[in-house]
């Protein structure tokens, strides 16, 4: 049985977990800054390094002992090793390098996206070639998932991604970091639908145009010129809501129009017919956004797949998995392997060394 410690620290979460290729979590823990942020209304780089510093070490220790391991039992160590902010990045990396220095282990440097694609084959026990449909944070883009390490981009944002609009779009309506949830919860509480989509009619962003990339900043620009032309005071509830509504509806509709599109795309360049649609990323824990994208796939003859909440934000389990799945391809990476603060999947080949 081949087992994996993985590592995350990307962004704000700490992340460490132990995960074996009988797909069981024998062990996660994870620390989220939400909080440390929040006062900032986004993630601080240098207090997220400070806070992956702080705690990894300790998150480390107390993690194998849950999993009821030693190091020697690990197979190999897998880190997060970007994209992402590089002080996080590279505090996990020199973590995971160090363990395998020390134990002669495997070091398997893993893309974090390419973790977030990878999950529901760990969850869901999905096969190979799937669409797969990342919204997170940072990123936004439609993807043929053919390998572990073959994923072709059919469209990706051209400007920001997803969860960043809702954000921005929070922060200017005054909600709390992070905005997506609470955006949610309003546009839930819109008592006419109807109203609200007339009362704030939103730009739709390359729309039923060629291709599935993404443009949303525009949508958050005309979301900022409502707010501007409020009355000065708080904005009303009703108004908060209708506007919550009218953001997350048009989102939808973007979001459906590009899935369109990218099935289409999809098909003709796989050589195995697909019927699976995963959806990962942070964003993919809204559930209006999930429903609806559901229901247009299932359209089409798609299955749709998210992996549970908990898996899909950033998290340790994700990583080991990739790390499992490298392990099984023969495939590790140089103790030289450097941090990278950008690593776009579907454009650049994964460097490797065969074990």
């Amino acid at each position: 049985m081949s087992i994996v410690l993985g590592i995350e620290t990307s962004c704000d979460e700490t992340a460490v977990a132990v995960v074996t290729d009988e797909k069981k979590i024998l062990a996660h823990t994870i620390f989220t800054q939400i909080d440390i942020h929040k006062k900032y209304g986004g993630v601080v780089p240098e207090i997220a390094a400070r806070e992956h510093l702080d705690r990894l070490d300790s998150m480390i220790v107390d993690t194998m002992k849950e999993a009821k391991i030693s190091y020697e039992d690990l197979s190999a160590i897998a880190t997060t090793s970007g994209p992402g902010l590089i002080g996080g990045v590279m505090i996990g990396m020199m973590a995971g390098k160090t363990i395998s220095a020390t134990y002669e282990k495997p070091f398997i440097a893993i893309n974090h996206l390419s973790a977030h694609v990878l999950t529901p084959r760990l969850t869901n026990n999905i096969q190979f070639p799937y669409l797969a449909l990342l919204i997170s944070g940072g990123h936004t883009q439609f993807l043929l998932v053919q390998d572990v390490d073959n994923m072709i981009e059919l469209g990706t944002t051209i400007d920001d991604a997803l969860g960043e609009a809702f954000d921005k779009t929070a922060k200017m309506m005054g909600l709390p970091y992070p905005g997506g949830p609470y955006i949610e919860q309003l546009a839930q509480k819109c008592l006419n639908t109807e109203n609200a989509l007339k009362k704030y009619p939103l730009p739709k962003p390359l729309y039923k145009r060629d291709g599935c990339d993404f443009s949303f900043s525009g949508l958050k620009t005309a979301i900022g010129k409502y707010i501007q032309n409020v009355p000065e005071g708080d904005i009303l509830q009703e108004d908060a809501c209708d506007l919550a509504y009218s953001f997350q509806n048009t989102i939808v509709d973007i979001l459906k129009d590009r899935l369109e599109h990218a099935i289409i795309m999809a098909a003709e360049r796989s050589v195995t017919p697909l019927n699976q649609l995963v959806i990962v990323g942070g964003v993919a824990a809204n559930r209006y956004i999930y429903e609806s994208i559901k229901t247009t796939s299932e359209a089409h003859g798609f299955e749709c797949i998210t992996p549970p909440l908990n898996l899909c934000t950033d998290n340790g389990a994700m990583i080991a998995w990739n790390g499992i799945e490298y392990l099984q391809k023969g495939v590790s990476h140089p103790l030289s392997f450097p941090a990278r603060p950008r690593w776009p999947l579907g454009k650049t080949k994964f460097p490797n060394t065969k074990m």
